[in-house]
């Protein structure tokens, strides 16, 4: 906890090493933040009437290798990108959270009502959820109040909605226990939060946002998927990370999602397992001829990708670890060339005139070819893709891409090593 204008001067324009860690060393965004960062300080004083408060940032995460492999029960390859949401706090003394977003409602939530009634995602369902889960743990949790402002896109496949789980656990822990919570149980936390509102989602998006930086989850042990970050500093790369918007809407397209794990779990079940995991793809290749009638040609050949892309994840962490970046674009373009030519989740089949993602698939390819790498971005079919984009190329890259799917579509992002924590100044 800190008073406003000491906060202030300890922000310094944005040029402070902290920042840094989170915005990069741009000095145009560093100041965007100090601006950002002032205004709802300010805003949460004309709110609230208190001038001391803790201040706290949760990223976005991007979706890096293992494309449709966690319903499988495979491995993920993620990261904390540096778009965040943002929280200004301080304890209230009641038992009550008071939550400003900005651009939404004002909501109350009293922490002595935590049963939820109405199954749907809600912000107050979401606050009382994740204070159940804090308690479940043997933690405190007690009343506060909050301006938060977001900058992670929704819609963009950066997952805005685990971004704020993770930070309403984080106001908990920072405000209530000395920051004691453990960013995986912050990650499981969110989780069950959705699940507590019905909404059934993996571990790997609110994980990315809790513990920052790459990290990469095996889900083999779906009651304690494994964790692990690695020691990997992007920022050295000379890459940028952009994230394009290619437009097309996620509506109407459930029947091409939950087709994806349905057919998969066909070939796992034809061939004696509930899911692909325990398969190999030898066991996949070896019982084409036997099962193909049964679960047609898509349905194998998404099969292969899960396998391929389950196996890569492995190399892509290793050529992490040993410094090798090149060899990891090459393995982030081989899991894009498998979902386009085995998941088959880059356009609806049939469509022929709006194909957003193939469309800015092949733009990238011929701005950055044998240097840099771009793939399908989360879960395909409409939304967004992912290349990783060397910086003198960059410029060149955005306004191709901007030119044809518009202007703001780009995102330039890096992976950012802090996850959801208090900023420090």
């Amino acid at each position: 906890m800190a008073q406003i204008s000491s906060l202030i001067e300890k922000i310094n324009g944005g040029n402070n090493p902290f920042f840094k860690e989170l915005y990069g060393t741009d000095a145009t965004v560093l100041k965007e933040q100090s601006e950002r960062y002032i205004q709802y300080m300010n805003e949460f004083k004309s709110i609230y009437g208190s001038d001391d408060v803790t201040l706290l940032s949760s990223p976005g995460r991007t979706e890096v290798g293992g494309n449709h492999t966690d319903h499988q029960l495979g491995r993920v390859l993620a990261g904390a990108v540096n778009l965040d949401n943002i929280a200004i706090v301080a304890p209230n003394g009641t038992n009550k959270v008071r939550i400003t977003s900005i651009g939404f409602d004002p909501f109350e939530v009293d922490l002595d009502e935590l049963e939820i009634t109405e199954f749907q995602i809600t912000p107050a369902n979401l606050v009382r959820a994740i204070a159940a889960g804090i308690k479940e743990l043997g933690l405190k949790i007690g009343g506060f109040d909050a301006v938060i402002h977001g900058c992670v896109p929704e819609g963009s496949g950066l997952s805005s909605s685990a971004s704020i789980e993770v930070l309403i656990g984080a106001i908990f822990s920072n405000l209530f226990n000395d920051g004691k919570l453990d960013p995986v149980d912050n990650a499981k936390i969110g989780q069950k939060a959705e699940h507590a509102c019905k909404k059934f989602c993996g571990l790997m998006d609110q994980t990315a946002c809790a513990v920052g930086g790459f990290i990469t989850i095996d889900f083999k042990d779906k009651a304690d998927p494994k964790v692990k970050a690695l020691n990997f500093d992007f920022a050295k790369t000379g890459y940028s990370l952009v994230i394009t918007n290619t437009g097309g809407s996620h509506g109407g397209l459930d029947e091409e999602y939950n087709a994806l794990p349905g057919e998969m779990k066909s070939v796992a079940k034809e061939l004696g397992q509930e899911v692909l995991r325990p398969l190999s793809m030898e066991d996949i290749v070896k019982g084409i001829p036997t099962i193909r009638e049964k679960v047609g040609d898509r349905a194998l050949l998404r099969s292969i990708h899960f396998q391929g892309d389950n196996a890569r994840v492995v190399d892509q962490v290793k050529a992490l670890e040993d410094g090798k970046f090149d060899e990891f674009l090459a393995l982030v373009i081989e899991s894009g060339y498998s979902s386009y030519m085995y998941n088959q989740n880059i356009f609806v089949g049939g469509e022929s005139k709006y194909q957003n993602v193939a469309l800015a698939l092949a733009l990238s390819d011929l701005v950055l070819k044998g240097k840099g790498a771009w793939r399908v971005h989360g879960g395909g079919f409409a939304g967004t893709i992912q290349a990783f984009v060397p910086n003198d190329l960059l410029d060149n890259y955005i306004s191709t891409l901007e030119s044809v799917f518009g202007k703001g579509n780009c995102h330039k992002l890096f992976i950012r090593s802090k996850g959801a924590v208090a900023v420090e100044l």
